[in-house]
Formats: C-alpha cells, structure tokens, sequence
C-alpha cells in the first residue's frame, strides 16, 4: 500500500512563524482588555462658568455739531432810485449827560456771593491716563495695571457668582449678562446696572459687584475722576 503524504514534506517548517503571528495576537488582545475603560453617563456637570473674551470697553461717541449755513446775499439794489419827498416833521430825541457830579451820593454795592459749582468729568477706561487701581495691582506701567485689574475682576466673579442659580430657574445653554458700574472719586462702586435673560440673573450681578473691594481711583491730568466700567459674565448652563 502505497503512503498519501509525500516523504519530503518538511511540517514544522512554518511552525515559528505561525508561533509568532499568534504570540502577537494574544498580546493585542491583552493590551486592549487592560486598557479599556468605561464611564458613567449620569455624571454631569451642571454649569462651568466662562469669563469670556477680553473686555470691551464702550467709549461714549461725541455729538457732532453742525456748523450753520452762510447767511443769504443781500437783494441787489433796485436801477432806479425814487427820491420820496419827506414831509413829516421827526422829533429829535434828547440824550440826557450820565456823568455825576461831586453833590450826588454814591451808593454802595454789596458783595455777590458766586457758589461754586462742582464739575463731574467722567473718562472711559480705555483712554484713562491713570486707571484705578484694584488691591494687589499697585506696580507696574498703566498697560500692566489695566490687564491685573481685568484678571481680578474675573477671577472675583468667579468665585462669587452663583451659576446654579440659572439651572434652578430652568434655563439652558449659554447665559450671558452684562454688568455696567462706575468706579468714583473716592475709589467706591456706584451706578450699578445689569442686563440679563431673568431678572433673577441681574440681582445676583449687582449683589456681586456690590462685593468688590474698595480701590484706587483713577485720575486725569492729576485729578480724581469717575470712571465707567463694563464687565461682560458668561457661562454654559449643561442640562
């Protein structure tokens, strides 16, 4: 009886290669079986809070005002001129002398007192000569000042500001106020005023802003002045 497989054949020829492929095989599987994770769904975060872009500073735009038109010429003169024959008698009006003489009493004026009227000046942020300066942002050129005191500004607002409070009022996506407020003579916050989606949302900016510390303030040619700030808050509220 004759054999089937052929007595050459060598059958541990491939045996180290097949050894290999399947050695690396396994150690794939292995290093995707420890490395793979999974993550609970449920975990949401319910709102982050985004400061924005640098701020904006709104600069008051100045009446214009318009220069009046030239007056109109003057009609030209008629080419005939008719004398009119004046008939009428005209009473000549008698100037009476102002001068006073030695006999007449001189009577004495009392003294005017002018009160003085304070002047509010008022310059914007951005062209302030010397900004206000926020606690903490004491050295460094104005430039230097104005970039730490927009750094404190935001991470005071930040930390105070209650982003919870838009989720409780059942709003969603991203929520942005705006916050106008000036920075007075004496370094205080006055004027405070927001516009938000909720009204809920402006009180809860003013009471922040009402939270900021005392500062410097700022000054123009050496004086004291008022000086406007806006302050833009925005934040994702995540459902």
């Amino acid at each position: 009886m004759e054999p089937k497989k052929n007595p050459k054949a060598n059958v541990g020829r491939n045996s180290s290669l097949f050894f290999a492929i399947g050695l690396a095989l396994m150690l794939f599987l292995t290093n995707y079986a420890i490395n793979y994770k999974t993550y609970d769904k449920e975990l949401i975060d319910i709102g982050t809070l985004d400061m924005g872009e640098e701020l904006e500073e709104e600069v008051p735009i100045t009446e214009t005002i318009a220069t009046p038109p030239p007056p109109p010429p003057p009609p030209a003169a008629p080419e005939v001129i008719e004398i009119v024959e004046d008939d009428e008698e005209v009473e000549e009006t008698v100037i009476e002398s102002t001068e006073t003489s030695q006999e007449e009493e001189i009577v004495e004026i009392e003294e005017v007192e002018v009160e003085e009227v304070e002047e509010i000046e008022e310059v914007p942020f951005a062209v302030i000569e010397n900004v206000p300066v926020f606690p903490g942002c004491e050295s460094g050129n104005n430039e230097a000042k104005k970039a730490c005191m927009n750094k404190k500004m935001n991470d005071f607002i930040a930390k105070k500001f209650n982003t919870d409070l838009a989720q409780e009022l059942g709003l969603s996506g991203i929520q942005q106020i705006r916050v106008f407020f000036k920075i007075d003579k004496n370094g205080d916050i006055v004027d405070v005023k927001a516009r938000a989606p909720h009204p809920s949302l402006e009180k809860e900016a003013m009471r922040v802003i009402g939270l900021l510390p005392k500062m410097k303030p700022g000054k123009q040619r050496g004086k004291a002045v008022r000086v406007p700030y806006y302050l833009p808050i925005k934040f994702q509220v995540q459902d």
